[in-house]
């Protein structure tokens, strides 16, 4: 059983998931759809969506690579405190 995601962590998490993407998509969509004379995408509309979407991917992985670093050094300064490694980094 160790390893295995629980059914109701499962549901949290895919909650999690519905509820960013659909920020995501209504800030996108807000931002850069301006004109509602017509059916059809305009491509600055389409163009102003990718770029929408590039930006968040890039701020949420520098954000879980920083987030990464941060515990790594408080791990390791841990370590340190209780004398497991000779010198922190």
């Amino acid at each position: 059983m160790a390893g295995q995601i629980s059914e109701a962590d499962q549901i949290k998490q895919f909650k999690e998931f519905l509820g960013t993407y659909n920020k995501l998509t209504e800030n996108c969509f807000l931002d850069c759809v301006k004109d509602f004379t017509s059916r059809e995408v305009r491509p600055e509309e389409m163009a102003c969506s990718d770029h929408c979407l590039q930006k968040y991917l890039k701020m949420t992985q520098r954000i879980s690579m920083r987030f990464q670093e941060y515990h790594i050094q408080q791990n390791e300064a841990l370590a340190a405190k209780a004398g497991l490694l000779s010198q922190p980094r």
